[in-house]
């Protein structure tokens, strides 16, 4: 193993939602060099990206052959195994997902300013939310931006079934939520995408391309770190494995280690370099620098289940996104009042998502229904001192009367939007299920496991208070910081994606403000 002869201030592990933005925002100074270590593909231009990977009417991660995207196997309840994905390109999951960025809601940041002080309030990263976009629907207001890299339009509610939807949220008496990124009360309106003219504009695309002349900002594709080094309690540099020069590994020395590899691959990374549970690490055999019993040992996420219905007749090809409107509705105990359930519409079938094509004649069309709630219920264990040999990651979906009776009453909301006269203008009726399931809870319990997979909204395996401080400081390590959603004490009320981008925009802050 040879050491590299450059020397950056700090390396940024990853890419992705976070990282990218970061490593962006830090290399706006001058006399800061930094070092971005990515495992994918980094295309240096637009038109470098495969189409695919740009068309927003598609989700690349739903693809089972995707070569953008790292795989771990799962198990959601013990007798469900899953495989979830996160993006291994430039961009990360933004690359893969489906393009949705939307806003936590004010009761998250509630929730995370109790560990994370201040800054983690609504009023604290307000700023920080409006100048890291840029609104094209509402522009520079009190709420949004004009300026920032990430552009945001909400989705086109012209399709027949996105009408159709919304009339029939209304017909059900839930409110409209024209602005889902204004906390607005929750109810029916159209998506905040990161998606312009049909293009999945991810956040490589949007911090990291128009950054790469800078001569103190690298960015290296097809580097894979194996460790972070720490000397005498501080991170003085990783060892990294580079693409096609087999197998071998060189030593890269820095001033500071910023991991923003993921919700999944940044603990994995933290054990790997002895910072973790000891009982764990002393299992195999990983020198131990730190006993952190709090990282990489919960998780929370979100459980979601597919609802189909089968069109009237042939409906129009979506333009633009895959997505059409979105209902998002408290459940009915009433313990978060910015809503923890999400009807998602698709105007894609499942099969075409899955089959990377837009139209699939005579398919049905689907919800995605989920439940949102904060909860930690997730279990993750490091299984080898190999790099490569993913954590054991069990989700406990559904393991309590309360995750049931929500995730139930999700599905019958859908169901029951379908059910109405405003969706029978375009709808022949619900594949599945049937009335009989619906209405038993037993049977639809049954129904729902069988069916279960998840959001891909993993957080909170490095948290803050107990992991973490609140600008990612790794607890008894100095020159260490992790910077992505693993920080998060818990998940948001809606997807991360905004979240993630907003981490990084908040560290990269505190990191220049301390020189």
């Amino acid at each position: 193993m040879n050491q590299a002869q450059m020397t950056p201030d700090v390396i940024v592990i990853g890419a992705g939602g976070s990282g990218a933005a970061l490593a962006a925002r830090l290399s706006e100074d001058p006399d800061r060099t930094v070092l971005v270590l990515e495992s994918g593909p980094v295309p240096r231009q637009l038109s470098a990206f495969p189409a695919e990977l740009l068309d927003a009417r598609l989700v690349p991660g739903a693809r089972p052959g995707s070569p953008a995207v790292r795989r771990y196997p799962a198990h959601l309840t013990p007798r469900r195994p899953y495989t979830v994905v996160r993006g291994r390109f430039l961009g990360g999951s933004t690359t893969v997902n489906g393009g949705y960025f939307v806003r936590a809601r004010r009761e998250d940041f509630d929730r995370w300013s109790a560990a994370g002080g201040a800054a983690w309030s609504y009023d604290g990263v307000l700023p920080f939310l409006r100048s890291l976009e840029t609104d094209l629907d509402h522009g520079t207001d009190a709420s949004h931006g004009a300026a920032g890299p990430m552009r945001v339009r909400r989705t086109d509610l012209r399709h027949p079934a996105a009408v159709a939807f919304r009339d029939a949220a209304r017909h059900l008496g839930f409110p409209p939520e024209p602005d889902k990124n204004a906390e607005q009360e929750p109810g029916f309106g159209p998506v905040p995408c990161n998606v312009v003219d049909g293009l999945r504009l991810n956040t490589g695309i949007g911090y990291l391309l128009p950054a790469l002349d800078r001569p103190n900002l690298t960015v290296r594709g097809g580097s894979t770190v194996r460790r972070i080094v720490i000397e005498h309690g501080r991170a003085t540099g990783v060892v990294v494995q580079r693409a096609g020069h087999d197998g071998h590994r060189e030593l890269v020395k820095c001033g500071e280690v910023v991991l923003c590899a993921g919700a999944l691959r940044s603990p994995q990374l933290l054990h790997l370099s002895g910072v973790g549970p000891r009982g764990d690490l002393d299992r195999l055999g990983i020198p131990v620098v730190r006993d952190a019993p709090a990282v990489g040992v919960r998780f929370g996420d979100h459980p979601q289940v597919v609802l189909e219905w089968r069109p009237r007749a042939p409906l129009p090809e979506p333009v633009g996104s895959w997505l059409g409107g979105a209902l998002h509705l408290p459940s009915s105990d009433g313990r978060h009042p910015g809503g923890d359930l999400e009807i998602l519409q698709s105007l894609v079938p499942l099969s075409g998502l899955v089959g990377g094509t837009v139209t699939v004649p005579g398919a049905p069309l689907p919800f995605l229904v989920s439940v949102q709630s904060p909860c930690l219920g997730g279990r993750m264990r490091i299984r080898s001192a190999d790099p490569d040999v993913p954590p054991s990651l069990d989700y406990n979906y559904l393991r309590t009367p309360e995750d049931r009776r929500r995730m139930r009453e999700a599905v019958r909301t859908a169901a029951a939007l379908l059910a109405t006269p405003a969706f029978d203008r375009v709808s022949a009726g619900r594949v599945e299920p049937i009335p009989g399931t619906l209405d038993e809870d037993r049977s639809l319990d049954t129904w729902i496991d069988a069916r279960l997979g998840t959001s891909h909204h993993t957080c909170a395996t490095v948290p803050m208070g107990t992991a973490v401080d609140p600008y990612g400081r790794v607890h008894g390590i100095r020159g260490l910081r992790v910077a992505d959603t693993s920080i998060l004490p818990s998940a948001p009320l809606r997807g991360p994606a905004a979240t993630a981008v907003l981490i990084g925009e908040l560290i990269a802050d505190a990191m220049r403000s301390a020189g």
